[in-house]
């Protein structure tokens, strides 16, 4: 059957179409759960050896831009052949599960953190960025651009695109965490 190793390819890859719907999807729970953290607390660390709610942002932001510029380096050039091992890696569902914690191999940058209106719009920004790079890559098969991710394995482009989606998804749950364990402000009631 020429051709059915392609098909099953698509089948188990999402198409752009539907990585765009999960960043979307993505984007929006990760505001929401943005939402809970007030912002006078903005950069208040729920506990010793945690990111605040803006190091966590500041860490999507990073990460986010650093994969599409390494895509767009990428892109620049013909695909290389993808050796049979570096074909497999990792579920993406692990990206999202935290049940392995992470420490990231982006140091945070201390510049990048402000204030959360300014902080979430750049996030914005940077996801707006993200689908018009997408759009732009819609002609070149992506699958056959890879490049290595430091704990998952190697992933094509397309991969990469689900991957921003997870890594979102993965950060939404920790920002509910920190939003949790803020302390709580109560204001007096006045007669």
């Amino acid at each position: 059957m020429p051709g059915s190793a392609s098909s099953l390819y698509n089948y188990l890859v999402p198409s752009l179409q539907s990585i765009a719907e999960n960043l979307a999807r993505a984007e929006k729970s990760f505001l929401a759960a943005a939402d809970a953290v007030p912002s006078d607390q903005w950069k208040t660390a729920p506990g010793e050896s945690r990111w605040s709610a803006a190091e966590l942002v500041c860490h999507l932001i990073m990460v986010e831009r650093a994969i599409i510029k390494n895509a767009a380096r990428l892109l620049q050039s013909p695909p290389k052949q993808r050796p049979f091992s570096k074909r497999f890696h990792l579920p993406m569902a692990l990206v999202e599960s935290r049940v392995i914690p992470r420490k990231t191999p982006i140091p945070l940058d201390p510049t990048l953190v402000c204030e959360k209106d300014e902080m979430l719009t750049q996030l914005r920004e940077v996801r707006e960025g993200t689908r018009l790079f997408m759009e732009g890559a819609t002609g070149k098969d992506l699958s056959k651009y890879h490049m290595p991710h430091p704990f998952l394995g190697t992933l094509n482009l397309r991969e990469w695109f689900q991957m921003i989606a997870s890594h979102q998804m993965r950060h939404t749950k920790q920002m509910r965490e920190i939003a949790a364990a803020l302390p709580k402000t109560v204001t007096p009631f006045h007669k």
